[in-house]
């Protein structure tokens, strides 16, 4: 379907490539790409299969210690480093291919609710959080403003779209509206929802209702991240699966047909980028889960 995309982290895998791309598909998303071969066969193939490209950032590994860009970080000259990273490597991808997106975690740090154990969350490196105490809404606001503007202007200069990602969420943004607000300010800048951390959040934050913020910012969203994760009193047994019809919320699973209802019933042009790794099931169970999201994004659009 001409709405989905499928991952390439790390490598560009031929394997996967073969088994996980479809004709029909819209493209591939590119991240931490380690050789430059790796980018040249990303580059080549999509001229030959005619795929968009999107980046999540950042497209070559071994850029910086951390892989997100610390747009949001407390101190002056690391944000102001985040910034120069990313300026040097978007005129690099400019220069290779002509991005459909580039995707950006946000906000990064993350801001922790103190009241929340975080254990279950990953987390590379402690400059990645910082606690929502430590943290006000003012700054959050400032920092958010700048990076707005400053996306605004290079999504015009490189001619690309940006994407922010949700990492964990606090209530500066599922109880306010001050991001809302923006989204509406700068229409250019999308969001990308990731059904794990989600439902990751659901769990293990009882101030946070993944249903709620789906509904709050879906129509925002131009990419989803879709894999399925199973939690099992408050641990996560499995990660990044192909979400199949057979995953029961019953059995700790991500309510994933719940989710895409929301999404596509809010959103009729959302892509659709399969986080999984489709390693961990059949060439079957694979066709499943892409016949089983074709058949409720089809069930949604009939009801419209």
């Amino acid at each position: 379907m001409n709405r989905f995309l499928i991952g390439q982290y790390g490598h560009f895998d031929y394997n996967k490539f073969y088994r996980d791309y479809k004709t029909d598909f819209y493209g591939i998303e590119a991240c931490l790409l380690q050789e430059e071969q790796d980018i040249t066969n990303l580059v080549q193939e999509s001229h030959k299969t005619d795929y968009r490209i999107g980046i999540h950032f950042p497209l070559r590994a071994g850029l910086s210690n951390l892989r997100d860009a610390l747009f949001l970080a407390q101190d002056e000259t690391v944000r102001s480093h985040a910034y120069e990273i990313v300026e040097q490597e978007l005129v690099y991808i400019t220069s290779r291919m002509n991005p459909d997106y580039i995707l950006f975690h946000y906000p990064k740090p993350v801001l922790l609710d103190d009241r929340v154990d975080w254990t279950s969350w990953r987390f590379d490196d402690r400059m990645e959080y910082v606690y929502e105490s430590e943290y006000s809404f003012e700054a959050f606001k400032q920092r958010s403003d700048a990076l707005f503007e400053w996306l605004s202007w290079k999504s015009v200069e490189y001619g690309f779209t940006p994407v922010l990602e949700f990492d964990a969420l606090n209530k500066y943004v599922y109880e306010q509206d001050y991001l809302q607000q923006r989204l509406e300010q700068y229409s250019e800048i999308k969001l990308c929802l990731d059904t794990a951390r989600l439902f990751i959040q659901d769990q293990i934050d009882p101030h946070f209702n993944a249903l709620t913020v789906l509904e709050q910012y879906a129509k925002y969203a131009a990419t989803v991240h879709l894999s399925n994760v199973q939690m099992v009193d408050g641990s996560i047994t499995q990660s990044r699966i192909p979400v199949l019809p057979d995953q029961h919320p019953s059995d700790g699973w991500a309510p994933i047909e719940q989710y895409m209802r929301i999404v596509c019933k809010q959103n009729q042009n959302v892509k659709i980028m399969f986080e999984h790794r489709s390693e961990k099931v059949t060439d079957e169970q694979l066709e499943q889960c892409y016949r089983w999201v074709t058949q409720i994004i089809e069930e949604v659009e009939a009801m419209k």
